[in-house]
């Protein structure tokens, strides 16, 4: 594992990378459209993503097992029910349409690459050292699960 795996709280990394979107839309001011027109994708977006997040959350406290994303050798159980079995990371899935929420509010184009930094942090910083402790926490039964269901959709 690296240095920055499981480092930075999920929720604090979607707080910098929003901070970051929105510095870009102040140095490069590039609109692709009115923002008045995307002001309804944003919530729409960011309805969808809290509500994904809320669901994963809800599911991980119904099985009595930890919500921590920095420590994963805490985790007690399993969760393979409800919304995990469509996405193995609701929670991850639903900062990234909150991002794209705000990324549509705010029109401009270099905000993509910032949403796709976050997918690769997440990805690299977060969801395989997450992995790997659940691999060896469950073993067959987090393979098997891994082998069905998607990490994002």
């Amino acid at each position: 594992m690296t240095t920055l795996a499981l480092k930075i709280p999920p929720l604090l990394l979607v707080l910098i990378f929003a901070t970051l979107m929105w510095l870009c839309q102040l140095a490069l001011p590039l609109t692709l459209y009115d923002r008045n027109i995307a002001q309804p994708l944003m919530v729409l977006f960011v309805l969808i993503g809290g509500t994904i997040i809320l669901t994963g959350a809800f599911a991980f406290k119904q099985a009595q097992t930890t919500v921590n994303p920095t420590k994963p050798e805490t985790t007690t159980a399993l969760v393979k029910n409800g919304i995990y079995q469509y996405t193995r990371n609701p929670m991850y899935l639903g900062m990234l349409c909150c991002l794209l929420g705000w990324g549509f509010y705010l029109a401009n184009p270099m905000t993509i690459f910032l949403i796709l930094g976050f997918i690769f942090y997440i990805n690299h910083f977060q969801i395989k050292p997450e992995e790997q402790m659940l691999t060896q926490l469950f073993h067959q039964e987090f393979i098997d699960y891994c082998a069905s269901v998607r990490r994002w959709l």
